[in-house]
């Protein structure tokens, strides 16, 4: 894959926590490539390791070894204002949505927050942006400003916290888990929104999940890790119809019935 295609690479990424015999390594050596405009989805099973990573991409943690290169530049042990503007670049939406509020703030507030990452001239338009944001993921702007969390449903709350992230017009958007805690029509609403945001503004995702149903719903492409190292990866058909690895197998054995996006 040529570099031009590439909107962020990690060599060798490990990250290990404790010490001695209590050393426990989360994520073991993954080279993982995320190509511009494509989702890519990180499938394993709980403690497999992948939300560790999705933190070290994210530069909330440090890496044992190796380093994340983004768009070429490599921003391992980015600090201080260049990890802000990193931010800018990539950002997030995790499991539990109601966890990312503030429980006694109106939806309008936890916005502004995001916006303290824009430039001040940027930050002036700040109510057009949340609207903006808001609008593209289907909610009412002047009645969802207005609410506090538990006003929210869940599905509400994480297109918020979405929208929240859409601000920022992000290169790269990480979503860890982020439509689990779901029922199952929301979460196909969210997906799909995920799909559109690909299609529609060229945004490369990387969708963490344990469901590889949801997977291959969305994604472009499959890595699949296990105990801490990506075992297979291509794109989601082949993953899916030729899985290489025993692991695959497993996490396929559990999934009834696949379909496909679009």
């Amino acid at each position: 894959m040529s570099a031009d295609t590439e909107l962020l690479r990690t060599e060798g990424l490990a990250k290990t926590f404790g010490r001695g015999c209590e050393e426990v390594r989360a994520v073991a050596g993954v080279d993982l490539a995320l190509r511009r405009g494509e989702i890519t989805a990180l499938v394993g099973q709980s403690g497999s390791g992948k939300s560790t990573l999705g933190r070290l991409l994210l530069r909330l943690l440090d890496p044992t070894e190796g380093r994340v290169l983004f768009d070429g530049q490599d921003v391992t042990a980015v600090r201080g204002s260049a990890r802000r503007d990193y931010w800018r670049e990539v950002q997030a939406v995790f499991q539990d949505p109601f966890a990312a509020f503030h429980q006694y703030r109106r939806v309008e507030a936890t916005l502004a927050t995001a916006l303290r990452l824009l430039p001040a001239a940027t930050r002036a338009d700040g109510r057009p942006l949340m609207e903006a944001a808001l609008a593209a993921v289907g909610l009412d702007a002047a009645e969802t400003l207005a609410k506090r969390p538990h006003e929210l449903s869940g599905g509400q709350r994480q297109r918020v916290m979405l929208a929240r992230a859409l601000m920022l017009r992000p290169r790269l958007l990480i979503a860890d888990e982020a439509t689990s805690m779901l029922d199952a029509s929301v979460r196909v609403t969210v997906l799909n929104l995920l799909a559109d945001l690909r299609d529609e503004q060229g945004m490369t995702v990387l969708f963490v999940t344990h469901d590889l149903g949801q997977a291959y719903y969305l994604a472009d492409r499959i890595a699949v890790m296990h105990r801490g190292a990506i075992v297979e990866s291509g794109p989601a058909e082949r993953v899916v119809a030729s899985p290489e690895h025993e692991y695959t197998r497993s996490l396929l054995a559990d999934v009834p019935k696949l379909h496909r996006s679009g």
